[in-house]
């Protein structure tokens, strides 16, 4: 029922999926800080997401893992499971699984990824995201589980269509407030499904990202900041507190920066003023 990618860059995990089921974030993805991700899907058994992040957890490694946790189940040929550790990556599919159904997993030292689907188009579904994982190694892990996901839905995805995505992804000291989830984002029932977790990916890069490109506010871009900010109402002598002020009420605060403004909240800024 589902194509997903679990997959780890360096000390942050995550998984991103889609598929032509309701609400598929809530059954298939799961990682934990410092341990691993999984994905349980085909006939899923939501057991495998907390046992097989117990046994990561404990040490046991990413194929010991899928293999103690299918010897115990009687029903492992209608299902499909995806480890990633850190030390190793593991997918599963089982006999039963319906066409085309299977998975490709490979890493290294510093990433690794278990790329699996069911009642797929066809094995280019897989084949085309390990390559988008694969041509992304410059991307942070959440954009680079995004372009995977992307990839696998222009393949054709699951062959019964489009319904729901996922991506679930955690790192340590990332994310709001400095949590630990990169992003925890979900499209429960959608006509095109990744398309519409993508958009909602790139408004959670947009408010909850770092700052990218910084501009000084300086010369005539601080005049023209400061006339849209007095536009809205913000007219305080110091130029930053008025920016950060608005930045505040428009849900900005993580990418302000005192070097200057960021270019997408410079954007935000102007259309603003509009």
């Amino acid at each position: 029922m589902t194509f997903s990618i679990v997959a780890r860059t360096g000390d942050a995990y995550g998984v991103a999926v889609a598929s032509k089921f309701i609400a598929v974030g809530s059954v298939v993805p799961a990682a934990r800080l410092g341990v691993g991700a999984v994905a349980t899907q085909a006939m899923a058994k939501v057991s495998y997401a907390a046992d097989g992040l117990a046994l990561l957890s404990q040490g046991t490694n990413a194929a010991d893992a899928v293999a103690r946790l299918t010897s115990l189940d009687e029903g492992r040929d209608d299902r499909q499971l995806g480890v990633v550790s850190a030390t190793d990556q593991h997918t599963f599919t089982g006999s039963g699984c319906m066409d085309w159904a299977g998975g490709v997993s490979g890493g290294d030292a510093d990433s690794g990824y278990a790329i699996q689907g069911n009642i797929l188009v066809g094995e280019r579904v897989a084949l085309d995201m390990e390559r988008a994982w694969l041509d992304n190694s410059r991307l942070p892990l959440a954009p680079r589980l995004m372009q995977a996901l992307l990839a696998g839905d222009r393949a054709g995805g699951d062959k019964r269509g489009r319904q729901s995505a996922a991506l679930y992804a955690v790192a340590p000291d990332a994310g709001y407030d400095d949590c630990g989830v990169l992003a925890d984002l979900r499209v429960d029932d959608h006509p095109d499904a990744t398309q519409e977790l993508a958009r909602l990916f790139d408004l959670h890069d947009l408010y909850f990202g770092p700052p990218g490109t910084v501009l000084p506010l300086e010369g005539p871009l601080a005049d023209e900041v400061r006339r849209h900010l007095a536009v809205l109402g913000r007219n305080q002598s110091d130029l930053h507190d008025a920016l950060e002020d608005w930045a505040g009420e428009a849900n900005f605060e993580m990418r302000m920066t005192l070097d200057g403004i960021d270019s997408r909240v410079l954007q935000a800024l102007r259309e603003a003023d509009e």
